[in-house]
């Protein structure tokens, strides 16, 4: 059923740090559950504890195994400053929804940090400021405008000139904006502790189980799998990353992109000042934050194309040009690579992700998350659907849905 991608080459930082299992077994005969998942990443995680949450029976199937696909390769910089900066998104949506979007992403990062709180989940969570730095997308005249554009939508921003920049975090750029409140973590913890919670509640786990077709009527769905058993519910969410589906309809503006991604040694002494995340405004970015016992994760160098061998072949080079850019950035940092991966990951000209029912198809849903908001568009998608499963209408859900 779905285009198969190899979404990611190499060994992600992650896999240093012990997760807890997540079991699955075979699917050896036909079930009925009120809601079947299709994916087991980030995204069929958060949606997987948020349906059991509120009462449901959920099977979540993968062709993989549980957390084998993207959510590995993902750098965790959890942010809510959406890709496409208030400033221009709002001339592509109107200022309105581009608001509510910048809005809803701030509000999507609080809603995850405290869910991970009342669930008691330890997946080396923490709180971090944000700096995106000067680049050819946003020179200092075109930050300061978004600084001003965030602060009047009421999302606090604060514009850093180059002196600010030297003196307070020993950065040697033109200038930024200064966000609070993003987030750090592991995400392979967290997606495993919030399956573990959708077990506690009942959830069952397929894998490996390759789905083959989705089919769906007035009052049902079906998802019929590669070796012949059957999952019949009352709704079906496909959460398979970017390995879309053929017949999904058309996403104009949607592009895969490949990424490369270097981690190195524990080296905390030479971390900058509180260690905030770090982005760019350039195309492409450079993105970079510390692992919580100090190894630097620096990622970037994205090309247009999804050619597995080539992107993998490429591993070397970029991993050497990223080293070039971190040291240039912080001399005192050893960029020597003790982790080096490559993965793939979906853009749309809005930077919004996907989601909501399929066309034609109400009682199919989509989650596609798109560009560096995978983990927070993974939490709105959350909300989004379990919404709409309750019978209730998410306000914000017209600015993801495919009838936008």
């Amino acid at each position: 059923m779905t285009r198969k991608l190899d979404l990611r080459t190499g060994r992600p930082v992650w896999y240093a740090y012990r997760t807890p299992s997540t079991p699955s077994r075979t699917l050896v005969r036909d079930i009925k559950v009120d809601v079947a998942i299709v994916g087991m990443g980030i995204s069929g995680a958060m949606v997987a504890e948020a349906l059991t949450d509120a009462g449901m029976t959920v099977a979540c199937i993968d062709r993989r195994g549980p957390i084998l696909g993207s959510t590995s390769a993902t750098t965790a910089l959890v942010m809510f400053e959406i890709d496409q900066p208030l400033s221009k998104l709002s001339h592509i949506i109107g200022m309105g929804d581009a608001v509510r979007a910048w809005r809803r992403s701030r509000l999507a990062v609080m809603n995850l940090k405290a869910r991970i709180g009342e669930l008691g989940i330890r997946c080396s969570l923490e709180t971090r400021q944000s700096l995106y730095l000067a680049g050819d997308l946003l020179d200092t005249d075109g930050l300061q405008s978004e600084a001003d554009a965030r602060r009047l939508a009421g999302i606090h921003a604060t514009y850093l000139n180059k002196a600010d920049l030297r003196e307070h975090y020993g950065l040697n750029r033109d200038g930024a904006i200064l966000s609070h409140d993003d987030l750090a973590l592991d995400p392979r913890k967290l997606a495993a502790a919030l399956f573990t919670k959708a077990r506690e509640r009942g959830a069952r786990f397929y894998a490996p189980v390759e789905a083959t077709r989705v089919t769906s009527s007035a009052d049902r769905a079906v998802v019929e799998t590669k070796d012949g058993p059957s999952i019949t519910a009352k709704h079906v969410v496909l959460a398979t990353g970017y390995e879309l589906v053929p017949g999904f309809p058309e996403i104009r503006g949607h592009r895969i992109i490949s990424t490369w991604v270097i981690a190195t040694r524990t080296q905390a002494s030479a971390a900058w000042p509180s260690r905030a995340l770090i982005w760019e405004a350039s195309e492409p970015y450079l993105y970079l934050r510390t692992t919580k016992d100090g190894r630097f994760i620096c990622g970037g160098e994205d090309e247009d194309f999804t050619e597995e061998a080539r992107r993998d072949a490429l591993i070397a080079e970029k991993s050497d040009r990223l080293c070039s850019k971190l040291k240039r950035l912080l001399p005192k940092v050893d960029p020597t690579p003790a982790f080096a991966w490559t993965g793939s990951f979906g853009t749309t000209a809005t930077g919004l992700p996907l989601i909501g029912p399929l066309p034609r198809q109400p009682r199919v849903l989509a989650v596609m998350g798109y560009g560096g908001n995978g983990i927070t568009y993974s939490r709105i998608a959350a909300e989004v659907v379990r919404a709409h499963l309750c019978g209730r209408v998410d306000r914000d859900a017209d600015l993801f849905g495919f009838k936008r």
